[in-house]
């Protein structure tokens, strides 16, 4: 099972359009990429770049450490379950 990286429509408008294509473009990650209206996160999603990543949530001041971020929880998932389904 691929690893999942879902994103809210209002975090992506303000800050993580960025982040989700460098995701959805990079050879070398096998992820599927959601964007959703609302994560139910509100507070978070004002405040700063965020998305779910397998569920758990990663945040970040910028869109760069967000994506730094992401890629550092999904080596780390990855490190941990290998080819598990997660």
């Amino acid at each position: 099972m691929k690893p999942l990286v879902e994103f809210c429509a209002s975090n992506v408008a303000s800050y993580t359009q960025a982040v989700v294509d460098a995701l959805e473009n990079d050879p070398e990650l096998d992820v599927d990429v959601l964007e959703y209206g609302c994560l139910g996160y509100c507070g978070e999603c004002y405040m700063e770049p965020f998305a779910l990543v397998n569920g758990k949530l990663v945040q970040a001041p910028s869109a760069e450490a967000l994506l730094d971020k992401i890629k550092k929880e999904l080596q780390d998932e990855e490190d941990i379950y290998g080819d598990l389904p997660l």
